[in-house]
């Protein structure tokens, strides 16, 4: 009587167990809390402006404070956080044109298509990473040819 009340409570735990992992690996990264803990554990000198998740909420894009990007990816128990270097990353976008296809020249490993809930998350996150792209002397415009509405 004793053994079988033994493996009857090991079953009960063993399933709730289970169901505990099942839910914990349902969430991937759409919980926004958990990605900012996560990123500014692994880049604590970073500050985040804005996180847009993939649809599946395995991936998040970052925009930092100065205009760079970050990158972090669910990878099962722990995560793959990245800063994108400027002019390190290729964007295109993908069949569905709900989504992205990102080569990461410096870490090939992580290249992939990502697809977004909508076509306007896809393309305010290429939006950051090619704001992260152009060169710093691109970012100003010339002032030889001033508009009409700065003549005084």
């Amino acid at each position: 009587m004793i053994w079988a009340t033994l493996f009857v409570m090991l079953v009960i735990v063993a399933f709730i167990a289970v169901r505990m992992s099942a839910k914990h690996e349902e969430q991937g990264l759409h919980d926004t809390g958990l990605a900012i803990i996560e990123f500014n554990r692994a880049f604590p000198t970073e500050a985040i402006r804005s996180l847009q998740a993939t649809a599946n909420g395995q991936v998040v894009f970052v925009r930092l404070h100065d205009n760079k990007a970050g990158f972090m990816r669910s990878m099962q128990r722990h995560y793959s956080c990245q800063v994108i270097q400027p002019g390190r990353v290729r964007v295109q976008s993908s069949d569905s044109g709900k989504g992205l296809t990102v080569d990461f020249l410096d870490t090939p490993h992580q290249n992939g298509t990502f697809e977004f809930a909508s076509p306007k998350e896809a393309s305010e996150v290429a939006l950051w990473l090619l704001g992260n792209y152009v060169a710093e002397p691109d970012r100003e415009l010339p002032l030889a040819d001033p508009t009409a509405a700065n003549h005084r």
